[in-house]
């Protein structure tokens, strides 16, 4: 299970910091990836942590986003830096491993003046 939070209300060029929670065992072994589902577009992905610590960034987030976990914790975090308008949408958690896929309810991420 993945529990996401974090999101809220923020003015253009200011920051968040999104937490992903899982739950179980096994944390270490899975990939993990931040997506983003704004209203009318589909869902995309935002950054992704693999289990040796690589990451990957979309474009529109690199320099402003960074990923990270925590394996003690079993935590993944995405700060969230310099938001604007384009930034709003559903943040998703998503935890694979082989075939297996999770994904979290996901937190609400609404830039605004």
């Amino acid at each position: 299970q993945l529990v996401e939070s974090g999101g809220g209300l923020v003015q253009p060029g200011g920051s968040l910091s999104l937490s992903c929670a899982a739950s179980g065992s096994n944390f270490r072994f899975y990939n993990i990836g931040w997506y983003r589902e704004a209203p009318g577009k589909q869902r995309e992905l935002v950054a992704r942590i693999v289990t040796s610590a690589s990451t990957e960034y979309a474009d529109s987030v690199k320099g402003r986003f960074t990923i990270s976990r925590d394996n003690d914790k079993k935590t993944v975090y995405l700060q969230m830096n310099s938001l604007n308008f384009e930034d709003t949408a559903v943040y998703y958690c998503r935890a694979d491993r082989s075939r297996t896929v999770f994904w979290g309810q996901g937190t609400q991420v609404t830039v605004s003046s």
